[in-house]
């Protein structure tokens, strides 16, 4: 259900914010939005609450009344938790149905905010390149330290050289990193979902996000589809947007302490080397995890520093992407 009417005449960007469980971050996200100009571009927003525990629509619902969202602002409050893709579908199918869609969808993390003119920077840059179908801001913790924001697609090679995390290694395969400096000034493959630009008829053209995925690699996924179909990816630290990673989904990807992972970070990885590069492929990386892993984890007692991989992780890997994959269920 829809609460609110947003402009719909004369719109370049659409706005998306998927919110769960952080609804003072995603007004915060919004009013970031409403305080640009965006060059002049018409921008409206569209706020989905995937369900939330608690009061947050109640929340939302207040604040699109008391802080003059009305006519700028739509609000979708579901009764289910459709995730970070099925909640973005739902606002792009809606859009593309319009007889006079907008050129471009901006999706923002609810934990994220615009601390420039982030949308006509991205936006610019896209019209300079039209072969490109995304591109992504520059993001920086609240602290100003910069995060990883620009990535090349996970292989079997980069999975290892990325499980292993040895310095020399990592220098013997540059071309074996998968998430890129935040300086990046290179081709790219993908960007961080929590706030990238992409043209809505590119999306439309490949189907959108898949959705069999509930939280994480969905973004990767429809990148994969995207360059598949002909289209690049942009990294463009000029936008810059400050994100508090991990707000929702209690999965911070800056957070050193070993915490085990959701269910869904399994499930989504096993999710994405199937529909990218087929099951043999994808069980042969899930096998070849588990000595990666037990290399990462001596290195790491050597050199006294914490283990990246997450605490039980051959459990969970074994139970959510290997056995799956040797069972042949529909999405393993």
């Amino acid at each position: 259900m829809q609460n609110g009417n947003a402009r719909t005449t004369d719109t370049e960007v659409a706005v998306i914010v998927v919110n769960y469980g952080t609804a003072a971050l995603t007004i915060a996200a919004v009013e970031s939005v409403l305080a640009r100009d965006h060059g002049g571009r018409g921008v409206e927003i569209h706020v989905v609450d995937n369900a939330s525990p608690g009061d947050d629509a109640e929340v939302l619902a207040r604040a699109h009344e008391d802080r003059g969202w009305v006519g700028r602002v739509t609000l979708w409050p579901e009764t289910e938790n459709h995730g970070f893709g099925r909640g973005n579908n739902l606002i792009l199918h809606h859009l593309s149905e319009r007889d006079k869609p907008p050129v471009y969808a901006f999706l923002l993390n609810p934990d994220a905010a615009l601390e420039n003119e982030a949308i006509d920077i991205l936006a610019a840059a896209l019209e300079a390149n039209l072969d490109a179908a995304a591109a992504g801001a520059g993001i920086s913790f609240p602290d100003g330290s910069p995060a990883v924001a620009c990535f090349r697609f996970p292989t079997l090679i980069r999975e290892l050289v990325t499980t292993i995390n040895f310095g020399p290694l990592e220098k013997l395969l540059p071309s074996g990193r998968t998430s890129l400096p935040p300086d990046w000034t290179g081709p790219i493959d993908w960007v961080a979902g929590a706030s990238v630009l992409m043209r809505l008829d590119h999306l439309s053209e490949v189907g959108f996000f898949d959705p069999d995925f509930f939280l994480y690699y969905e973004e990767v996924e429809l990148m994969w589809r995207l360059r598949r179909a002909g289209y690049r990816a942009l990294y463009v630290p000029q936008a810059r947007v400050t994100h508090i990673a991990g707000a929702a989904t209690q999965v911070a990807s800056h957070d050193k302490r070993a915490k085990p992972s959701p269910a869904f970070v399994y499930e989504s990885w096993r999710m994405y080397y199937v529909k990218s590069h087929g099951r043999l492929y994808a069980l042969t990386l899930a096998f070849l995890k588990f000595p990666a892993a037990w290399i990462s984890k001596i290195l790491s007692r050597m050199r006294g520093d914490p283990s990246i991989l997450p605490a039980r992780f051959s459990r969970d890997h074994w139970r959510h992407v290997v056995r799956p994959l040797l069972l042949g269920t529909p999405d393993g």
